[in-house]
């Protein structure tokens, strides 16, 4: 939880972020990806003033343990003072004690978003899934609440302006904003009617722009001219020497018994996909059954 201080910016976890989504597709495969439809509602997480505090807080958590299909844990939610904005007790269930930081308290609108990054805890725990290092796993964490609809509350709960700032979970909020465009590109989504803050809004917008040239990239058709033209370099690069690609490229040349092959990264779930350069061809990912048309 950042509160106060300066908010870091744009997207310095990314490759990290990616391999969350794929790691997410694989674990829990197309379907049942898919089944995280739709994202939560704003009025199953709204939390009022004249709200109990603690019925409410027990309200929320049931809505987003029903969000993120957890339908036989129980969460009891307590406040304490402490360094951080909430932590989760990992057992083996089927009850989960969650702490929230006492200043939710009086932040209540804010008390979703702490909730949802806690009980995505306990769904990896029980999918076995997490990346090695507390880093990398937060961060985990926070891409697989965004990814499967909770997510949009951790953004929300950002705000900034010239004296002070807010913001909790470990991506940047351009990089929560990424993984919402990818979310709302995948489950037809607009995430942005949601958002209260205006601050959220507007990371949306740069996250969604940044997605965006996932799908515009060589080889795919969307790819722009100077895209195209790069491509064609590189491409001759590798058939003049033996396969070999240019280093620093978002996608690879490989020699194969049948002749060159080029590999990148699928927009939407970003496993590698190989396909052999011969002109116009049409492959599907495999993991996430997204269909590409390339100019190989």
């Amino acid at each position: 939880m950042t509160d106060d201080s300066a908010v870091v910016h744009g997207f310095p976890h990314l490759e990290t972020v990616q391999a969350a989504i794929t790691a997410l597709h694989r674990r829990l495969s197309y379907d049942g990806v898919l089944s995280y439809t739709p994202s939560v509602a704003p009025v199953d997480v709204a939390f009022s003033d004249v709200d109990d505090l603690h019925l409410g807080a027990q309200r929320v958590a049931r809505a987003l343990v029903h969000q993120l299909r957890l339908p036989d844990a129980r969460m009891i939610v307590s406040f304490r003072e402490m360094e951080h904005a909430a932590a989760v007790e990992l057992a083996a269930g089927p009850e989960y004690f969650i702490e929230l930081n006492d200043r939710f308290r009086t932040h209540r609108g804010d008390i979703g978003a702490a909730l949802a990054h806690e009980v995505m805890h306990v769904l990896l725990h029980r999918l076995g899934l997490g990346f090695a290092g507390t880093r990398d796993n937060e961060i985990l964490t926070d891409t697989a609440t965004t990814y499967l609809g909770a997510g949009w509350l951790l953004l929300d709960a950002f705000r900034e302006d010239e004296v002070s700032s807010q913001k909790l979970g470990y991506l940047t909020p351009e990089e929560f904003g990424y993984v919402l465009a990818k979310r709302a590109l995948l489950f037809d989504e607009d995430p942005s009617i949601w958002f209260t803050s205006p601050q959220a809004y507007t990371a949306y917008t740069k996250g969604r722009a940044r997605a965006g040239q996932d799908s515009s990239r060589p080889p795919l058709t969307a790819a722009g001219w100077a895209g195209r033209r790069a491509y064609a370099k590189h491409r001759r690069y590798a058939q003049e020497h033996g396969g070999r690609s240019a280093p620093g490229m978002p996608y690879a040349f490989e020699e194969a018994a049948d002749g060159l092959r080029v590999s990148f990264a699928c927009p939407t779930c970003h496993q590698r996909i190989r396909v052999p350069v011969r002109g116009r061809v049409r492959a599907r990912c495999g993991l996430c059954r997204t269909v590409l048309d390339c100019d190989t």
